[in-house]
C-alpha cells in the first residue's frame, strides 16, 4: 500500500513508495522485476548478485566523539571520517532518487518490549522487502499507525556501487555504520544478511550500555521451562542442535540476557541450506514454504524442485523466514534465565572431549577465544586443520572490547548458577583425515544428559592441559569416546596434538592479555613445561 509518510526528510524526494506490503504482494514484485522464482513449496527464490555472503573487510564504523572511546576498533571495526560517510550515504541517496519507487520495512528487534528498538529498512528491492518482513518482528497494524521515528534505519542501495576512489574504500563495496546518525548505509552488495547482521551489530553496542548481555548463540526450552544457549561458529551445530523436537526453539541466532531472563532479538530464522535434508533437520525442511526467502540455490526449471545439495553458485546458500513457520517456536520468543551455556566447537584436530564442564573463569576464556577449526575443503588452499579463533563466538558482530561481553557472561553465570559446557562436534579418534567426525546422535545424547541433570551427577577427570573437568560416563554415549586420548591408537600422537592445540589457544590470547583478568588469564590450557617448572 501507498503510505502517507513523506522521506524528504532522509533527502529522499521519491514519492512512489510502499511501506510494509503482504509477502504475497512482494513476492509478485520480485518475480515481475527481479528475476525471483518460486520454488515447489511455495518459498522465494532468489540470487544475491556477485556477493553470496557477508563483506567483513568493507565494513566500517565512523569513529565520531560520542562513541569512540567504546568501540574495540581493529581489524574487525575499522574506523571512517565522517566526511567519507556523509559521501558514501549522499551516493546512496542519490541512487534511490533515479528509482521509480522504493520499499520501506517498518520492523522491531527484540522481543521484550522493553528493550527492542523500531528498525525502518528503505531499499529498492522487493526481496530486501521481504527478507526483513522475515527478519525483523512484524507490527500489527495499530502499531505500524503509531510506529513514529525509527530508532534506527537502514539505507540499502546496494545494487549500486562504492566508488572506490573514495578515501577508505577497498572495493565497490561499502557497510557503513554510524551509531551518532543511527544509520547504517550499504553499497554495492546485494546480500540480504548484511541488513541483518547491521542490526545485530547495533543491538551488540546498545545493549550493554544499559547492562543487557547480547550474544551470538541459538536458544531454547525444555517442558519444565528450563533454558540453555548454543554458542558456536559456522558449522558446529548451533541451529541443528538448538532445533529440538522436544523443546521449544526460541531463537536460531541472536539473543539478549536481562535481569529477567532472555529474549530473541530477531522475527525469523537464517538457516543454511547446504545438504539440508528433511531427515536430519525436519524443522527447518518443513519450514521452507510460501513467506520463506531461499538465496542462491539451484532448483529444477521445470518440477521447481530445489537440490540443496548444489552448491554450484555457493556453499552459503541460504532461507530466511518467520519464527512462526517452526512448529515448536516458542512464541512470545521471551524466557528465564538460562540453565545451561552450551560451548559448541567442531575440533578438527581430534584433542577436545566431546563434553566438558567449565569454570565461569573457563567459561569466560573459551567464550573469548571462540574456537573452532576449518577443514580442507571449506576454503581455496586449505588442505589440513586450521584453528579459527573468533572472539564470543561472533567477532565479526562486536563493538564493545570482548572482555566485556565475557565480564557480563560470567557474572550471569555465577549469579544464576548456570552450568557450563563445551562441546566437541568435530573429530574424534585422530584428526581430521584419520579421525571420525562425532556421531550427532553422541552429541543428541550429551545434551539430553545435560538437560535431564544426569551428567552434573557423574565423577570428572580434570585434563592435564586445559584443566577442564571431563565426565568419565554419559548415557547413550559408549565410555570409551569419553576421554579423547584414548580413542587416538598411538596417544604419544594425541600428546604431541593436543600441546599444539594449546599453543594455539595461548599464541591467540595474547591479544587479550592486557585487557583480561588474571582470573581469566589463568583459566587456559598450560604447557606441560610450563607446569613442570612452576
Amino acid at each position: 500500500m501507498t503510505t502517507p509518510l513523506s522521506l524528504n526528510q532522509y533527502g529522499i524526494v521519491v514519492t512512489n513508495f510502499h511501506r510494509n506490503l503482504s509477502p504475497a504482494k512482494l513476492y509478485e514484485m520480485a518475480i515481475k522485476d527481479e528475476g525471483a522464482g518460486i520454488v515447489s513449496t511455495g518459498a522465494l527464490a532468489t540470487r544475491s548478485g556477485i556477493k553470496t555472503g557477508r563483506s567483513p573487510k568493507d565494513k566500517r564504523i565512523v569513529a565520531a566523539p560520542e562513541s569512540k572511546d567504546d568501540i574495540w576498533w581493529g581489524e574487525i571495526n575499522i574506523p571512517m571520517e565522517e566526511d567519507i560517510y556523509i559521501k558514501n550515504r549522499q551516493r546512496a541517496l542519490d541512487y534511490f532518487n533515479t528509482r521509480d519507487y522504493l520499499f520501506i520495512q517498518d520492523g522491531y528487534a527484540g522481543w521484550d518490549p522493553k528493550y527492542r528498538i523500531k528498525v525502518r529498512v528503505i531499499c529498492c528491492q522487493a526481496y530486501h522487502a521481504l527478507f526483513m518482513h522475515n527478519m525483523l518482528l512484524r507490527p500489527t497494524p495499530e502499531e505500524l499507525e503509531d510506529f513514529g521515528n525509527p530508532d534506527f534505519i537502514i539505507f540499502n542501495a546496494g545494487r549500486f556501487p562504492a566508488n572506490p576512489f573514495t578515501t577508505g574504500m577497498t572495493s565497490r563495496t561499502s557497510i557503513d555504520l554510524s551509531f551518532e546518525k543511527k544509520e547504517l548505509v550499504i553499497l554495492g552488495t546485494e546480500y540480504a544478511g548484511e541488513m541483518k547482521k547491521g542490526v545485530f551489530t547495533v543491538m551488540n553496542y546498545l545493549m550493554p550500555k544499559r547492562d543487557v548481555l547480547s550474544m551470538h548463540c541459538s536458544a531454547n526450552e525444555g517442558k519444565d521451562g528450563d533454558v540453555s544457549l548454543f554458542f558456536g561458529l559456522s558449522g558446529t551445530g548451533k541451529t541443528t542442535l538448538s532445533a529440538d523436537p522436544k523443546r521449544l526453539l526460541i531463537g536460531d541466532d541472536e539473543h539478549c540476557w536481562t535481569e529477567e531472563g532472555i529474549f530473541n532479538i530477531e522475527g525469523g530464522c537464517y538457516a543454511k541450506c547446504v545438504g539440508l535434508t528433511e531427515e536430519n533437520e525436519p524443522e527447518i525442511y518443513h519450514a521452507i514454504h510460501f513467506g520463506a526467502v531461499l538465496e542462491n540455490v539451484v532448483f529444477d526449471e521445470n518440477s521447481r524442485e530445489v537440490d540443496y545439495t548444489d552448491s554450484s553458485i555457493t556453499e552459503n546458500t541460504r532461507t530466511a523466514y518467520p519464527i512462526e513457520f517452526i512448529e515448536s517456536a516458542k512464541i512470545p520468543c521471551i524466557s528465564g534465565h538460562p540453565n545451561h551455556i552450551l560451548l559448541l566447537t567442531c575440533d578438527a584436530f581430534g584433542v577436545l572431549p566431546p563434553v566438558s564442564r567449565l569454570s565461569p573463569a573457563q567459561a569466560m576464556y573459551h567464550f573469548i577465544s571462540g574456537y573452532t577449526a576449518k577443514v580442507a575443503g571449506t576454503e581455496m588452499g586449505v588442505t589440513e586443520p586450521s584453528a579459527t579463533f573468533s572472539a564470543c563466538f561472533g567477532a565479526a558482530f562486536l563493538v564493545w572490547p570482548p572482555t566485556k561481553y565475557a565480564e557480563m557472561l560470567a557474572e550471569r553465570i555465577r549469579k544464576q548458577n548456570a552450568h557450563v559446557w563445551l562441546i566437541n562436534t568435530g573429530w574424534t579418534g585422530g584428526s581430521y583425515g584419520k579421525g571420525s567426525r562425532m556421531r550427532l546422535s553422541h552429541t543428541r545424547a550429551i545434551i539430553d544428559a545435560i538437560h535431564s541433570g544426569e551428567l552434573e551427577k557423574v565423577d570428572c577427570v580434570k585434563d592435564p592441559i586445559f584443566q577442564f573437568d571431563i565426565p568419565q560416563e554419559c548415557p547413550g554415549v559408549p565410555a570409551g569416546i569419553l576421554q579423547p586420548r584414548q580413542t587416538w591408537s598411538a596417544p604419544e600422537a594425541y600428546d604431541k596434538m593436543a600441546i599444539s592445540l594449546a599453543a594455539r589457544f595461548q599464541a591467540n590470547f595474547q591479544q587479550y592479555t592486557e585487557i583480561a583478568s588474571e582470573e581469566i588469564l589463568q583459566a587456559g590450557p598450560v604447557l606441560p613445561e610450563i607446569k613442570s617448572a612452576s
